[in-house]
């Protein structure tokens, strides 16, 4: 156990699953549309659902899409901060199966119309755990710089990233790979300690088979 456990997160209240995590979960949601948002559809499952207008939830989201840390104080005034900067926002409820429940599912439309959707879970003490993004399967913590590749699921193509991360000396620590089918797209999450150059993002990118790739600082 260490003191983030004991004491919690830094965050505005009230609650560190409600809001704090929630707020870690819209941050990776901007980071991996990497553009300005125009929209935001957000479902809200379980506890979320339930309770989401007294504690905050929406508001800690929209924080997050928005930029905002879990400690900023403009979290309470996050709603107001979308509209001014002209970005919509949808929020339902639904049942999503098998889900944690504190999950949220947000689909983000960029200004140049590119879209990226994850679901995310906030599992306690303001920790999160992104379980799919673009309906693919991930294992996305935010406690690590992390790269999202998408690419063909083509022979060759996890060993190539593997080794340009031996090469830039990284160590993974956590790795899952999701396909859609044979063949088709998949897409790798790769958790790794410590912080990475940046150009080595653009090396993977360059990669054969490799369609993108995405570098997220820890949040």
């Amino acid at each position: 156990m260490n003191v983030f456990d004991i004491v919690g997160p830094v965050m505005v209240g009230p609650s560190s699953s409600h809001t704090a995590g929630a707020a870690r979960i819209g941050l990776v949601a901007r980071a991996l549309l990497d553009e300005e948002p125009a929209r935001a559809d957000i479902l809200l499952h379980g506890s979320f659902a339930k309770t989401w207008r007294g504690h905050g939830t929406d508001k800690a989201l929209v924080a997050g899409i928005l930029g905002l840390m879990p400690d900023d104080e403009r979290l309470r005034e996050s709603l107001g901060l979308a509209q001014r900067a002209g970005l919509e926002i949808v929020i339902s409820e639904t049942v999503l199966e098998g889900a944690h429940p504190n999950t949220a599912l947000i689909t983000l439309t960029g200004r140049s119309g590119r879209t990226v959707s994850i679901q995310g879970a906030s599992v306690g003490g303001g920790n999160i755990l992104v379980s799919r993004v673009n309906g693919m399967e991930a294992a996305l913590t935010g406690q690590y710089t992390a790269l999202i590749v998408l690419h063909r699921d083509a022979p060759g193509t996890i060993a190539a990233v593997t080794e340009e991360l031996g090469l830039h000396g990284v160590n993974i620590c956590n790795f899952r790979l999701a396909r859609r089918e044979k063949g088709g797209t998949a897409v790798m999450t790769i958790e790794m300690d410590g912080a990475p150059a940046p150009a080595l993002n653009g090396r993977i990118a360059a990669l054969p088979n490799v369609l993108s790739s995405t570098m997220l600082a820890p949040v």
